[in-house]
């Protein structure tokens, strides 16, 4: 059985294609000249006869159906070509002369040879090999088994020759082999051992044959008979080791489409970029399978245009949708949907033109149809064997290789659009923190200084409020549009949440981001068209710079300039740049927060009194409770530093019912000696929104057993109109109850009669900076006076909050206020304290209702 090399190279592996090496050169042309001695030697004794030119005919015939008979085994980068030139050899030297045998043998493979265009060294070799086995079998005959052997019958003589010959041409084999580097030495010998033992047996076919057609009457029929059945094992043998080697190359592309898949993309666009290096591997594997000239991969891109991917030879000129389309019109009456065989005896003359155009006269093709629309084409073009073209196994490989390829590239496709969404923002389609952080952290290597922008919109609750969420996802994405066209196309921008945007400036000094910050919010500030409306906006901007604090990290300035940015809200400045003393704030509020509970628990937040006092009779009428932190490392910590954190942390809860449990105690202690002192709890706008905290406070008085008319609960007009119709019901119920509410820095809110007139309450307290410029400001004087009226004409209770001077008192007196309560008076004192003040401060006397009344000493 001979085997020829047939020379592939593989993706990512530089093979030797055809021998071209001096090595290699010099061994074929030695090969070549020990064919020639060994002809030689054979043609010493040979006299041609007329017949010798009619059986060298027959043998060409003979030779050429053996070489289309072949099985083709891959070793590396090279692929083996086992046939079944042994028969023709063995019977071709058991009836006609050697030199016949090995000239017609010599001439079939050189033609073959020719048509492959084979390079030089590679050709000589072939011819070669082919003239050895024959010569050397036939010296062997005449000069060694014959002389041992004399009375062996003709075929044996033949037979043990053949085995001298092709052990020969084997070694040559293995040689060839091993000067171009394919597979190692042990896969090489194994290859060719297969190979030797099998020639041996398709030789002994051979000679069977032709004694049973010889020797038998019914010979030719057995011979017959035995052909058809070897054929046909041969031919399952065969298509079962061709669908074994599809299995393995569709594996390998399988895994090579799969890599391809995963490959990281930046973005959907990148999905159908010019990426030849991902798909070339995978389609050069089916190339080789198939033995094809050429595969081309068309990936769409749009409706007009494909991207096109080649493996093997290349296309004669860059191929357009018009010359890719006639090939994917299917003939009338075929509804196939799988891959189909086009040539050039066609009648279309479209896909004539198509095939010229290609310099291709057979095309396999097949769709690759996506989800939703046609991802691609992919053709194979022309059968590098000339002897047939593309078969029925072909197209089912085609049509399996376009299956794994539609996967590789839907699930590319998919993997782009998730990683794009991962880092953009669905609604504005910029960047979201995720990809403003990867996109930044890639920039920044090259830039050594540069600025954190957060941006922060002050009109999405508003509009979301009054037209719904719909209304405000446009005013964001307005937005996110005006920032885009305002800010340089290098600039990197970001949705980070809500309202708020971010940018990353380059090279830039403090001065320089201030003024694009400025720019921004001047962009940013004109008003949004809302159907009939225009919506008014404004816009804070905080500014974190790498060299303050120097750092590259990302979240870092991002953290800083957010800092930066929540000091605008406590300033009249709309843009800020981030300082390091901005950090120690935020730092110790956080302190706060996460420390908040467990003060709470070990004792540090603590309950201080400060009395009101009836103007008209100067007695104490009762307390407003107020909370105290003494925090064991800041100290003494004013309420307007942690209360405002606490209620924005959700903890507001805990804290009032620590304040109403504490003062309730103390009343109900105060209680029982008689004193029929008020207490004054202050509430959030969250306690409002609560609809089960007046079952909290029925549930407290009567745990304490206070009567509800000693509670009083004092909240700001602003807590009540944030959200009034859930704070509205709350409070009439606490009302109901029996409870005292009380109207807090009346003045400042919305203070209206009309808002007055909704509420249901018992006091007004005006706010103490009216009242603390009373004595320098007659406007404040004003204000006081017509609020204690206001109140009056309302038969609601009127408090003055934040006496300090005697000027002032005597101006609530002469007004008709009826409570003042301040420093005056006195401080807010711990319940020990306010007990030592109530005894020095206070005179003792019954009342008309035999209650303890306490009366201020001057």
């Amino acid at each position: 059985m001979t085997t020829r090399r047939r020379s592939v190279v593989r993706p990512g592996r530089p093979g030797a294609r055809g021998g071209g090496g001096v090595a290699f050169a010099g061994f074929a042309t030695l090969t070549f000249l020990a064919a020639a001695a060994l002809f030689a030697q054979t043609a010493l004794r040979w006299s041609p006869v007329a017949g010798d030119l009619l059986a060298g005919a027959a043998l060409v015939v003979a030779f050429a159906v053996a070489r289309k008979i072949a099985i083709e085994v891959d070793i590396r980068d090279t692929s083996w070509r086992i046939t079944l030139t042994e028969i023709p050899v063995v019977v071709g030297l058991l009836l006609v002369s050697a030199p016949v045998v090995a000239l017609a043998f010599a001439s079939v493979t050189l033609i073959a040879r020719l048509y492959r265009r084979d390079q030089p060294a590679k050709l000589v070799l072939n011819v070669a090999s082919s003239t050895v086995v024959v010569a050397a079998t036939a010296v062997t005959a005449e000069f060694v088994v014959r002389p041992l052997l004399p009375l062996a019958p003709a075929w044996a003589v033949i037979l043990l020759s053949f085995l001298v010959g092709h052990a020969l041409t084997s070694g040559l084999g293995l040689l060839g082999i091993r000067l171009v580097g394919a597979g190692t030495f042990r896969t090489a010998t194994r290859v060719m051992l297969h190979t030797y033992v099998t020639g041996i047996l398709a030789a002994v076919a051979g000679l069977v044959a032709v004694e049973l057609v010889l020797g038998a009457r019914w010979g030719w029929l057995l011979v017959t008979l035995l052909a058809i059945c070897l054929a046909a094992i041969y031919r399952t043998y065969y298509g079962l080791l061709r669908d074994q080697r599809d299995l393995g190359v569709l594996n390998e592309v399988s895994l090579r489409v799969a890599s391809a898949a995963r490959t990281e993309e930046i973005d959907c666009a990148a999905a159908v970029s010019d990426d030849h290096d991902v798909w070339a591997p995978a389609l050069e594997l089916a190339r080789v399978q198939l033995n094809a000239g050429r595969v081309v991969l068309h990936r769409r891109i749009t409706a007009e245009r494909f991207q096109t991917v080649v493996a093997g030879q290349p296309l004669p000129r860059a191929l357009t949708c018009s010359d890719v389309q006639p090939l994917l019109v299917r003939p009338a009456g075929d509804d196939n949907g799988g891959a189909r065989r086009v040539s050039g005896g066609v009648a279309d003359p479209a896909v004539r033109d198509a095939l010229d155009v290609r310099g291709a006269s057979e095309v396999l093709v097949a769709r690759l149809p996506g989800a939703d629309q046609l991802l691609g084409i992919i053709e194979v073009h022309d059968r590098q064997s000339r002897l047939r073209g593309f078969d029925d196994a072909d197209l089912r490989l085609v049509e399996t290789l376009a299956s794994h390829f539609t996967t590789g590239m839907d699930n590319r496709r998919l993997l782009a659009q998730l990683r794009h969404d991962a880092y953009h923002d669905t609604l504005t389609e910029l960047r979201n923190r995720l990809g403003f952080r990867e996109d930044a952290v890639e920039v920044l290597r090259d830039h050594q200084s540069f600025a954190v922008l957060v941006i922060e919109v002050d009109l999405l609750s508003s509009v979301n409020d009054a037209l719904g969420h719909a209304w405000g996802d446009r005013i964001i994405v307005a937005a996110g549009r005006r920032l885009r066209e305002q800010l340089p196309a290098d600039v990197i921008i970001a949705r980070l949440e809500g309202d708020t945007f971010a940018a990353l400036l380059l090279d830039c000094d403090e001065g320089e981001a201030v003024i694009v910050a400025e720019q921004v919010r001047a962009a940013l500030r004109p008003p949004y068209p809302v159907e009939k409306l225009e919506v008014e906006s404004s816009a804070r901007i905080g500014i974190a710079l790498s060299d303050v604090e120097p750092t590259r990290d990302v979240d870092t300035l991002l953290q800083r300039a957010d800092v930066a940015l929540q000091t605008t809200r406590l300033g009249d400045a709309s843009v800020r740049s981030y300082v390091p003393s901005m950090g120690q704030v935020f730092l110790r509020r956080f302190q706060l927060v996460t420390q908040f509970r467990q003060a709470l628990d070990t004792g540090q937040v603590d309950v201080h009194f400060q009395p009101k006092l009836a103007l008209a009779t100067r007695q104490v009428i009762g307390v407003e409770a107020l909370v105290r932190w003494q925090h064991p490392e800041f100290g003494m910590l004013d309420p307007e530093e942690f209360v405002a954190i606490v209620e924005a942390t959700g903890l507001i809860d805990a804290l009032t019912g620590f304040v109403l449990d504490q003062a309730l105690a103390q009343c109900r202690v105060w209680f029982d000696r008689g004193l029929g002192l008020s207490v004054a709890v202050n509430l959030s706008v969250r306690n409002l929104a609560d609809a089960e905290f007046p079952e909290r406070v029925t549930e407290a008085l009567q745990r304490h057993g206070v009567p509800p008319g000693l509670l009083g609960f004092e909240l700001t007009e602003s807590a009540v109109m944030s959200d009034p119709e859930r704070a509205l019901p709350v409070l009439r119920r606490l009302h109901g109850l029996g409870v005292h509410i009380a109207v807090d820095d009346f003045g400042t809110g919305y203070s209206s009669l009309a808002y007055l007139r909704r509420l249901p309450v018992d006091e007004v307290k005006i706010d103490k900076s009216f009242v603390l410029g009373m004595g320098s400001d007659l406007s404040d004087l004003a204000v006081v006076r017509a609020i204690v009226d206001l109140g009056h004409s309302l038969g609601l209770t009127v408090v003055a909050e934040g006496v300090e001077e005697d000027v002032a008192r005597d101006h609530l007196i002469e007004m008709g206020c009826d409570v003042a309560q301040g420093y005056l008076i006195s401080r807010p004192l711990a319940c020990e304290r306010f007990e030592a003040w109530l005894r020095a401060r206070t005179m003792r006397a019954r009342g008309r209702r035999d209650e303890t009344v306490l009366t201020l000493v001057r």
